[in-house]
């Protein structure tokens, strides 16, 4: 009974030892498979073709590789449909491998296959580390009502149909002058002048005898006699009225019954006295201008529109003026006349805009800031920051969540301040990329053109020794030829691929390390699949 004891305790003792060596063996498996599922690879981030499975600096640009964050979300979420090769994407496999340079094969995932088409991109995934060190962020499209704005700049000027000048109808003298100076403001009916004509001082005579025949005449039976007279009278009335002599005036000489030596010329209407020409003493004729008064009330800011913009300008349209030294205070107008003509000099066509000025802030010939606003409706708006214009096309990355950016060619409106009106492509909710954009549509240009290179020379067939054998007869075996001694190991410029060299050097062209040549890789064929 003892001796069976002894000899069973060895015997358990061993199978629990092979056992644990089993369990251990087993969890290291499992774990080498995690550890060999995360292996960081390193690239370069200007060359991201450059793959390389420890960090060191990349052979093109000299520069520090740095990590390759795994795809956003998990593993089981993204399906791998092949590996390439990081250097020649016609090379594909199904399984992880490495290159004749050692370099890992690089995963193709099936989303990145089947996102919507657009011609020269590809999908984009990006880390969350790499989102914040690239800086990418994105906005929603929304729909809103949307105005097209022009902004430019603009000068008051007078309006022309508040400009008078006044003139005399009759040769005359000045005896006295109630507007002294230029910019004394008048109001409609005030004195400008006193002045002195023998003509009208001699018409005050034909009236006033006119007016006292008239009297005379109106008691007389006869009625062509009485007629007579009161045409004489409205005959001389009316010489006094075309010389501009006020009613007023014809009033009081015909209640005085005194011929007035000067008459006064009054202002037709109120506004600042822009020139005066009239001077005490001077004899003046009907052809001298005596002052010149605009009605400042009302005003024309004269707006410089380019020829670009002129097909969102149109009459009626509502426009706003500031001043950049009086902020907060704003004149609102609307737009009264488009000038047919452009000026060749700026290529700018002149929109006149009406303002009312009432309290005279706004001088002639003083510039302003004008914003033209047209109302375009509610529509889909997209940032201007979001749209890329690679040619003729309009270009956003769509943020579809978990890292991944894929490239949508939309249809855009007018534009607007802040972006543009979306016509087709989006929908409203869809978040848009808004920053770093051009280094996202660089790395989505170069997948693009991988990937078309992989599609345009697939690789050979896995299982063409499994291809069923054809009734034809077998060809004659070749005799094969000697094998050519494999070449020593040479080095070429990464940027010209003419410059060799035997041994390590610098290319004679760029200056840069040449890196050693790859050896060509053999093609797989069937004999080769066991």
């Amino acid at each position: 009974m003892r001796t069976t004891m002894t000899r069973t305790i060895p015997v358990l003792a061993a199978l629990l030892l092979l056992a644990g060596g089993l369990a251990a063996c087993r969890r290291g498996g499992g774990t080498g498979a995690k550890t060999e599922a995360v292996k960081t690879q390193y690239h370069c981030p200007m060359h991201p073709t450059y793959v390389s499975d420890r960090p060191g600096q990349c052979p093109i640009c000299k520069m520090d590789l740095v990590p390759m964050s795994p795809a956003a979300g998990t593993g089981d979420e993204r399906k791998i449909l092949y590996y390439r090769s990081p250097l020649d994407p016609t090379i594909r496999s199904q399984m992880p491998q490495k290159d004749a340079m050692g370099m890992d094969f690089v995963p193709v995932y099936e989303d990145e296959a089947t996102s919507p088409v657009v011609a020269g991109r590809a999908m984009v995934a990006l880390s969350p580390e790499r989102r914040q060190l690239l800086g990418v962020r994105s906005e929603a499209v929304t729909r809103r009502h949307l105005d097209r704005t022009i902004r430019t700049v603009g000068r008051v000027a007078m309006d022309e149909r508040r400009l008078h000048h006044v003139h005399t109808k009759y040769e005359a003298y000045v005896e006295k002058l109630y507007v002294n100076f230029i910019g004394q403001m008048v109001r409609k009916g005030d004195h400008l002048a006193a002045l002195y004509s023998p003509e009208l001082v001699a018409t005050q005579q034909e009236y006033l005898l006119a007016y006292h025949a008239q009297q005379r005449l109106a008691q007389s039976g006869i009625a062509s006699v009485a007629k007579g007279g009161t045409d004489l009278l409205e005959a001389a009335r009316q010489r006094l009225l075309f010389w501009d002599v006020a009613p007023a005036d014809i009033v009081t000489l015909e209640r005085t019954g005194k011929v007035e030596r000067t008459v006064d010329l009054h202002a037709d209407l109120p506004g600042y006295v822009l020139q005066k020409s009239a001077v005490h003493g001077m004899r003046v004729t009907p052809a001298d201008i005596l002052f010149d008064i605009a009605d400042l009330s009302a005003v024309w800011i004269l707006a410089d529109v380019y020829e670009s913009d002129l097909a969102t300008v149109e009459l009626g349209m509502g426009a706003e003026v500031t001043l950049p030294y009086q902020p907060g205070r704003t004149w609102r107008g609307k737009v009264a006349f488009v000038n047919p003509i452009v000026d060749p000099g700026t290529r700018t066509v002149k929109v006149r805009i009406e303002v009312a000025n009432g309290d005279y802030a706004l001088k002639p010939d003083m510039f302003a800031d004008v914003v033209l606003r047209r109302e375009l409706g509610d529509a889909l708006f997209v940032p201007e920051s979001a749209v890329l214009k690679p040619g003729d096309r309009q270009i956003v990355f769509l943020d579809l969540g978990d890292g991944r950016l894929a490239p949508r060619e939309i249809g855009t409106g007018a534009r607007v301040e802040g972006g543009y009106a979306v016509t087709s492509g989006l929908a409203e909710g869809d978040k848009v990329v808004t920053s770093a954009n051009f280094l996202i549509d660089s790395e989505s240009s170069l997948k693009a053109v991988l990937s078309s290179m992989s599609e345009a020379a697939p690789g050979p067939a896995p299982h063409a020794a499994h291809a069923p054998a054809t009734p034809s007869a077998a060809p004659a075996p070749t005799p094969r030829a000697k094998a050519a001694p494999a070449p020593k190991a040479a080095y070429v410029c990464p940027m010209h691929p003419e410059v060799t060299s035997a041994g390590p050097a610098s290319c004679r062209i760029c200056g840069m390390d040449l890196v050693p040549a790859a050896p060509p890789v053999p093609r797989a064929t069937g004999h080769e699949h066991h």
